[in-house]
């Protein structure tokens, strides 16, 4: 059951635990993570079996997923950390589409049958970057590869500057039913700072055609922690935001990785950022706006209306969560088309090498162009279930003997001081995330992480937890 948030807190007693748990740790979309993957013996043969292996497990019950890296965009957010390339040159756009269903093909052949479609989420970069006309020819391309499921759900994200009518009708007639759109705050000052300026009017009317165009669920991001907002910017972004009623809200922290080679977050100072404990009250701030106005919360840092699938997969338990975030339904396989995308055979992972002209290179070659990855281990897999347990229903259980580890003991006695600080509730063979340590549930998920505790990082790897 979904439980309402208790906002009548001891301030004195959050800010000591944003003191105490605020650290660097993973999101956890996979384990393990990308900085654990063993590359060292991974093989290529060896994620092709992989693959293979749980393909024929699940394709004709559940249909595989497609997450589609489109990485060009005109201009550079610098609150962004994915892989992109900022062009105005529209040429590019056809030359990497087909590399991408060459991509797909190549799997089809190393499947051995035409994989059924279940999910396809296109990612970027901008998606909205490309044509409305090429966006057609990439996605009717790959139903001449593949077979699209009876109860398929695409979704695409949006930028509300550029995804016109023509682009929501385009593709909601090739199925697609779910949009998102990056609006991260309406705040002048804050906009200039991560460079990305979109007034209100544009994610209003972008909302408004999603909706005419037949979309059964609008999606906005909302991100707190950045540069120059204060708690007052994210207020008016959020009273914004539900004069929209968009049926899905992602009401993140802002990542600050500036040591990733490419991302533009050097563009402001590092006490230009909120801190923790302020970052801390903006996401509770927000989060009451948001319950008040009738959202659910779903996992971490996800709000939905009751009327969206989301909210009901939460209800039904079959709520997911991959490299592409929160979903309201499970596929077995995921294939990553695109520079960067990363596959998930759920038995292993792999990742497509980040440079286009390496990647279409490789593609032209007939090669899958795959660059590292991992195979996941017995334990991995058990430890995969209690981590995606905890992110998506906020809590775990061992009482089946197939979810029990070697090392499960050591890991439960190091819940103890989350339970001392009333974060978990530990039960025989189970735990539970409390109210209160929803807001650390990546905190609680590092004691199950045997790779990061057993190789502690000597540099830090992931952003700050709070």
């Amino acid at each position: 059951m979904l439980l309402c948030y208790n906002f009548e807190q001891n301030t004195n007693a959050m800010s000591k635990l944003i003191s105490k748990y605020n650290i660097p740790g993973p999101r956890y979309t996979s384990y393990p993570t990308v900085p654990y993957w063993d590359n060292t013996s991974f093989s290529l043969k060896d994620y092709k079996e992989t693959l293979i292996r749980s393909f024929k497990e699940s394709n004709t019950t559940e249909g595989i997923s497609l997450y589609i890296h489109l990485p060009f965009c005109e201009s550079l957010c610098t609150f962004c950390g994915c892989n992109k390339r900022i062009t105005k040159n529209h040429t590019v756009e056809m030359p990497y589409l087909k590399a991408v269903l060459k991509e797909l093909s190549l799997y089809k052949t190393l499947l051995g049958e035409k994989p059924l479609i279940k999910q396809i989420h296109l990612g970027g970069g901008t998606p909205t970057f490309f044509t409305p006309e090429n966006l057609n020819f990439l996605i009717t391309g790959i139903f001449k590869i593949a077979n699209k499921a009876e109860d398929c759900d695409f979704s695409f994200e949006g930028h509300p500057n550029n995804t016109t009518i023509l682009h929501l009708e385009t593709l909601a007639q090739n199925g697609f039913t779910r949009v998102c759109y990056g609006v991260q705050d309406y705040n002048d000052t804050v906009q200039k700072a991560i460079n990305r300026i979109q007034p209100f009017k544009n994610v209003q009317q972008a909302t408004q055609n999603a909706r005419e165009a037949g979309y059964t669920s609008v999606g906005h991001d909302i991100i707190y922690g950045l540069p120059f907002q204060t708690e007052a910017h994210v207020i008016n972004t959020i009273e914004k935001t539900i004069q929209l009623k968009p049926d899905r809200i992602a009401f993140y922290s802002y990542a600050h990785v500036p040591w990733i080679k490419g991302n533009g977050q050097r563009g402001y100072k590092e006490e230009n950022i909120p801190n923790a404990e302020l970052k801390r009250k903006q996401y509770e701030t927000g989060k009451r706006l948001l319950l008040e106005a009738g959202y659910v919360e779903i996992g971490m840092d996800h709000f939905a209306l009751k009327n969206d699938s989301l909210y009901q997969a939460v209800e039904d338990q079959t709520i997911h969560r991959n490299f592409m975030g929160y979903s309201d339904s499970k596929t077995q396989v995921m294939i990553g088309l695109g520079v960067s995308a990363i596959s998930d055979s759920w038995y292993g992972f792999a990742q497509n090498v980040k440079n286009i002209e390496e990647y279409k290179s490789l593609i032209n070659d007939n090669l899958l162009p795959i660059f590292k990855g991992h195979i996941l281990t017995s334990e991995d897999l058990i430890i995969r279930k209690h981590i995606l347990n905890l992110m998506c229903t906020f809590e775990t259980s061992w009482e089946d003997a197939a979810l029990y580890f070697e090392e499960l003991p050591e890991v439960v006695s190091k819940l103890k001081e989350l339970e001392n600080d009333n974060l978990v509730e530990r039960l025989e063979n189970k735990l539970v995330v409390t109210e209160k340590g929803r807001a650390f549930v990546r905190n609680i998920c590092l004691p199950f992480d045997l790779r990061l505790q057993r190789n502690k990082p000597k540099t830090q790897l992931f952003s700050m937890t709070v």
